[in-house]
Order: C-alpha cells, then structure tokens, then sequence
C-alpha cells in the first residue's frame, strides 16, 4: 500500500526532482536498451554500482586513515538489514501470481478455443492490429512510449482538463452516433 501513493506522487510531479530522477532513470534505462543487449545494459550498471561503491569505500578507509578515527565500515547499516523474504511473504507473492496465471490461461483458453464466438472475434481483431503495430514498433519503443506517457499524460491532463473533456465527449458523441448508425 505504501508504493501506490509514492506512484501517484511521481506521476503527477508532485516532488519535481524525486520524479525527475526517476523518469530520467527510466529513460536511459530504455534508451540504453535500444542501443546495447541487456546483457550489456545489466552489467554496466553493476560496473557503475561497484564502482562508486568501491571508491567510497576506499575514501571513507584513506578518510579514518588520515584523521585517525575509528567510524567503521561505512555500509555496515545496510550490511546489517535483514533483507530476506519471510515464507508468508513469498506464499503471499506466489498466490497473487498464480491467481493472475490461472485467470489469463482460462481467459486465453476460453478465447482460443472459441467459447463465445464474438469474444474470439474481438480478440482476432485485437490480434490483427497488433500485427501491423508490431510492424511499425518493436516492444522496446512502445515501452518507452509507455513511460513517456505515463509521466506526461496526467499532468498536461490536470493542466487542460476542461479543454480535453469537452473534446473526449464530442468524440464520445460522434462514436455513439457511428454505433447507432
């Protein structure tokens, strides 16, 4: 529960620099991403992790060192964190999956299988389109296009939400009238 209001938070810019931080990680994760395999992607940023790790380390000891104190190691709070996952905890996560594992293979067994003829449809259709969606993007754009939108979208909603509603609803109004039709 505590993650969902921090979520909405960075959606809507309400701390400009927490987000800032975070969409710009986002951003050269998936930029980094269409230029290197994740492979490459991964283990530079655990080069980079180290790094910066080992030289603060090596600073804090050269520090102590010079002035003759006697501070520690400096990550030894974060080495003393208890950071293992309870059994109620792991059942808890392996629930929820395996609800979200069985309910998507009824769904697609239900459609694939054509137990509602409309439904099947719906979904070839569906289908049909990504074809030509996946022909113009690969799943890497349309990721970043996701994130992009996902930290513009609210706020320029917020901002015109007059302007864009009397829009959405002559849309929803033409929609319904080609439906009537």
């Amino acid at each position: 529960a505590p993650f969902l209001p921090l979520s909405i938070d960075l959606l809507y810019w309400r701390d400009i620099k927490q987000t800032g931080i975070v969409f710009g990680s986002f951003l050269l994760l998936l930029f980094s991403l269409t230029q290197f395999s994740v492979v490459s992607v991964v283990a530079y940023l655990a080069l980079a992790a180290l790094s910066a790790t080992i030289s603060f380390r090596i600073y804090k000891s050269v520090l102590q060192a010079v002035q003759k104190t006697d501070e520690g190691h400096p990550f030894k709070a974060y080495l003393e964190l208890e950071i293992t996952l309870s059994q109620e905890q792991i059942q808890k996560y392996t629930d929820c999956l395996q609800f979200y594992v069985n309910s998507t293979l009824k769904e697609l067994r239900r459609l694939f299988l054509v137990q509602d003829l409309v439904d099947s449809l719906k979904f070839a259709v569906l289908m049909w389109l990504l074809t030509y969606v996946g022909a113009l993007f690969n799943g890497l754009t349309l990721l970043l296009m996701a994130v992009v939108s996902m930290f513009t979208l609210p706020v320029v909603y917020v901002k015109h939400q007059a302007q864009i509603d009397q829009y959405l609803g002559l849309v929803r109004t033409h929609i319904n009238a080609v439906v009537a039709k």
